[in-house]
Order: structure tokens, then sequence, then C-alpha cells
């Protein structure tokens, strides 16, 4: 696809709903579309409009192995309610081995080390399951208002790394409009989460970075 056609399709996007915009990308997909999560706020929303269109899409979560309790709960919670064809994939190593030649995940103030964390915890099997699952088509729950990075860019885009066309439903979404869908759905939010690959909400692990 070209940059000229996702500028075209981009424009035409821009006035669907999120539905629509999940519908336009599985009927492009051909049966392979995924969709990838973290279990972070609000990844309620994007996972109930993907399973609406395609109840058995493959939903892709990195288990890193450091993610808080509630982050867990979370995501148990919403494979039962929304019948999630969950691909867990997860590091080679585990944490305890991970921390015991490594030594403690390392801090925001340690951008070296912190580059060093995500390619082994998190780059690598999502790497690995992107791979296996082979999609053409990857929707995601970026948004244009979480940081600087993703406001440059847009609903639809393509992703040179994995070689997929990435879908961003709720691009345009704010904060409020994601909790009023959660609302009118009865689905359920997690606030205790935190991603030590990141360390902060305005840096990228690198999944999304070209």
């Amino acid at each position: 696809m070209t940059n000229n056609q996702i500028a075209a399709y981009n424009a035409v996007l821009k006035n669907k709903s999120a539905l629509e915009v999940v519908r336009w990308g599985i009927e492009r997909a051909n049966g392979h579309a995924i969709v990838s999560t973290n279990f972070r706020p609000f990844e309620a929303v994007v996972l109930h409009h993907c399973v609406q269109v395609q109840p058995d899409i493959p939903v892709l979560w990195v288990d890193h192995g450091y993610n808080r309790a509630a982050t867990y709960r979370y995501a148990e919670k919403l494979r039962d309610m929304l019948h999630l064809n969950l691909k867990i994939y997860v590091p080679k190593l585990t944490t305890a081995h991970r921390d015991a030649i490594y030594g403690l995940v390392p801090s925001i103030n340690d951008e070296a080390e912190l580059k060093k964390f995500s390619a082994m915890m998190k780059l690598e099997p999502f790497q690995r399951g992107v791979q296996e699952l082979a999609p053409t088509v990857w929707f995601t729950a970026l948004r244009k208002v979480q940081n600087p990075q993703r406001a440059r860019l847009d609903i639809l885009s393509a992703d040179e790394t994995y070689d997929t066309i990435k879908i961003s439903p709720v691009f345009y979404w704010t904060d409020a409009d994601m909790e009023n869908y959660l609302e009118q759905h009865n689905l359920p939010n997690e606030w205790d989460y935190f991603d030590p690959a990141k360390a902060d909400e305005k840096r990228e692990c690198g999944i999304h970075v070209k």
C-alpha cells in the first residue's frame, strides 16, 4: 500500500465509526488479522470492537512477567467476558532468572539498560508472536492523545518492521470517549497498570517505533 493510498484511506476512515473501521480492516485481512493488547487501562474498548466483528480474532499479549496482580486479574476477566482467543507469548527468561543475572528492572533514568530490558522481555516475544501469527492486518489501541510519538500517526499506517497494515480504530478518541464506551457496554477497566519496559507514559518500548 502506497503512502498516497494510506492518506486517502485515512481521510475516509476518519469519518467512520470505530466499529466500521474494524469491519473495513477485517474485510481486507483475508483471515489474517490480529489485535494486540497489554491490558492497560481502556484496552477493553478495542478488544470489544474486534471480537464483535471477528469473535475468534487472535489476541496477541506479551506477558513480560512483571505485570501487577490487578493486571493479571483484569486479563482473565476480559478473557472470560469477551471469550478472547488469547495468544500469550513470554520471554525466554523468567523474571527470577533475568533479575538474578541482570539485576532489578532499570529506572527511567537508565535509557541504555531500559532498551536492553525491552528488547529481551518484550520485543523478542512480540516479534516471535507476530512471526508465528503472520498477520496482514494488526489492530492496536493507539490513540493520538497518548504521547507526541503517537500523535504523528493516524488510524491507518504501514508497519514496515512487521510487514503489516496497522489499524488503530479509536485513534481520535479522548479518555472521555473511552470511559463512556466502557460504561455503555458494562466493560471493566483497570488502573493499577505499569509497564517496566517503558517506565514512563511518554516513552515507547519499541513495538510501535519504526
